[in-house]
């Protein structure tokens, strides 16, 4: 009678473990998974400020569609290593690199990229930042 109580009782610890280290790998493998915010990073040098001003007036309304916040906007930078940024630097986070790309490719951005491509010097670059812990 002992040994199918320990045995009964090894086989329990046994699955019980079984059962936490699957649930453990599982958060983990979410983990891995889950993508990070998307940002997307322009480094802006005005041309022609009267046309990045109507460019600026109309970007408002090509981001509204999509869930996003203002990182940074400004043209205070301070250089640690190399040259500067002779403009201004934008950064722009969203839920993910897919719906930053969204953004850039939308019809409504489309229509007003060459008034940005016209009045500025501009690098553009999308980032996958870190998945929420």
């Amino acid at each position: 009678m002992k040994t199918k109580r320990k045995l009964t009782c090894a086989v329990l610890i046994g699955v019980s473990i079984g059962i936490v280290a699957g649930l453990s790998g599982a958060r983990l493998l979410q983990a891995q998974t889950k993508a990070g915010p998307g940002y997307l990073i322009a480094e802006v040098d005005v041309t022609d400020p009267a046309r990045m001003q109507e460019y600026g007036s109309k970007v408002p309304a090509t981001l509204a569609p999509f869930s996003h916040h203002y990182v940074v906007r400004s043209s205070k930078i301070q250089s640690l290593e190399g040259e500067p940024p002779k403009g201004g630097i934008v950064m722009i986070a969203f839920d993910s690199v897919e719906k930053a790309r969204e953004w850039y490719n939308s019809p409504a951005y489309a229509a007003i990229r060459p008034i940005r491509q016209s009045a500025a010097k501009s690098r553009l670059i999308i980032v996958e930042g870190l998945p929420p812990e």
